[in-house]
């Protein structure tokens, strides 16, 4: 199937399934097909990352985020993203994609994405990203609590924290990706 198709089918089946709540998680389900593959035939690595971006539009907008998107004019931006490939998706392999927002810092969003067949992991993600408008970024707690979620940030998962201060040694304010990105650099 395009990646437009996808795209659709994910737009469609977002806007008619149940909301999910602030924390909740994403569930979408797609078949590794002869486009994805790679010279290994299996899922090409840069494919993983394309339908991570789905597994985010489909978190958005079941969370009710895309109408608070769209009514403040923010753009949504990832800065940075890892992930560990576990086992290889063969051709025609039905599996699903978990999304789920882990946590925030003062700047940041920090997502999980899980590539499932079954109960077996095949790959594992951490996404970072920030909400922007014609000032700067927006906080992430103002945009969780325009999406119902009171209180702070849940405790962050322990791959995350390893992940961050990984990160941390090269990047003064872990920030310049998107700064740069926007700059043309």
């Amino acid at each position: 199937m395009n990646l437009i198709l996808r795209l659709l089918k994910v737009l469609v089946t977002a806007l008619l399934r149940p909301a999910l709540p602030p924390l909740g998680e994403s569930v979408v389900r797609f078949r590794v097909w002869p486009h994805d593959l790679d010279l290994n035939m299996h899922m090409n690595n840069g494919r993983y990352l394309t339908v991570m971006d789905l597994g985010r539009t489909d978190l958005m907008i079941r969370c009710r985020m895309l109408g608070v998107v769209l009514r403040h004019h923010w753009r949504p931006m990832l800065a940075a993203a890892t992930i560990r490939y576990r086992r290889p998706l063969a051709p025609f392999r039905r599996y699903e994609l978990r999304t789920r927002l882990v946590g925030w810092d003062q700047k940041w969003f920090f997502m999980e994405q899980r590539f499932m067949v079954g109960g077996d992991l095949y790959a594992y993600a951490l996404v970072k990203g920030v909400f922007k408008d014609g000032r700067g970024v927006v906080p992430p707690l103002r945009v969780a609590q325009e999406i119902g979620h009171q209180g702070d940030s849940p405790p962050w998962p322990e791959a995350l924290s390893a992940w961050l201060s990984w990160e941390k040694p090269g990047d003064k304010d872990q920030g310049q990706g998107v700064d740069d990105a926007e700059q043309g650099v």
